[in-house]
């Protein structure tokens, strides 16, 4: 009996070319990706999810970090820190980078705004055409509405919209967040993952989140 998609497949099912278990592309040294997690595109290959992580060179050492179970919808775009300029000075424009003399004022990254590396946590839903800013911390179940921006964290299992992304609502109560942090699902093995597929696509109350809890 099959009980789970194959992780390891780039496409798990063979049917649906649009969408890709995005961990299993090509790695890079400062992408992090968890299982699961998928990316969608109708427009374009979903193979050319590396295309929206925009400004990201290794020199400078920042990380994107995205978790387990995270659906990633087609135009969703990382903003990483290369994308700063130094702002100390009378002007932002970055003249050292078309040389013919310029680079005499290439800053050292100590000069550069760094807001660090961008964490996407688990089972985060990103709708499409959203932009990530540098530094963003987005925590589990969280999501992000189409065409928003994102330029501060995200508490988890909170959902967000807007340019900048503000507060919508929370999607539970205080209570029932705390519990589905302390359960983090996404970490179960797949077989019992597979036993409780209906509660993880229906519970909405706190009895039946506990009885989760107290069954690990």
């Amino acid at each position: 009996m099959t009980i789970a998609p194959d992780k390891n497949k780039l496409y798990p099912n063979e049917n649906i070319r649009t969408v890709c278990y995005i961990r299993n592309l090509p790695s890079r040294s400062n992408v992090e990706i968890g299982d699961y997690t998928y990316y969608s595109d109708n427009t374009k290959s979903p193979e050319r999810f590396y295309d929206n992580i925009q400004h990201h060179y290794e020199f400078l050492g920042d990380k994107l970090v995205i978790g387990k179970f995270c659906a990633i919808a087609e135009g969703v775009t990382f903003i990483m820190n290369g994308a700063n300029h130094r702002m100390d000075g009378l002007t932002t424009y970055p003249f050292n980078i078309f040389a013919g003399g310029w680079e005499k004022v290439t800053p050292t990254i100590e000069q550069l705004p760094f807001k660090g590396d961008t964490l996407i946590g688990n089972d985060v839903w990103l709708g499409q055409n959203v932009t990530i800013m540098a530094g963003v911390t987005i925590g589990d179940g969280a999501i992000v509405a189409t065409n928003s921006t994102v330029v501060r964290d995200v508490e988890p299992y909170t959902i967000v919209g807007g340019n900048p992304a503000t507060v919508i609502k929370k999607r539970f109560s205080d209570e029932m967040i705390k519990l589905l942090l302390e359960l983090q699902w996404w970490n179960w093995d797949e077989k019992k993952i597979f036993s409780n597929l209906e509660q993880l696509v229906s519970v909405n109350d706190i009895g039946s989140l506990k009885k989760l809890l107290n069954e690990e």
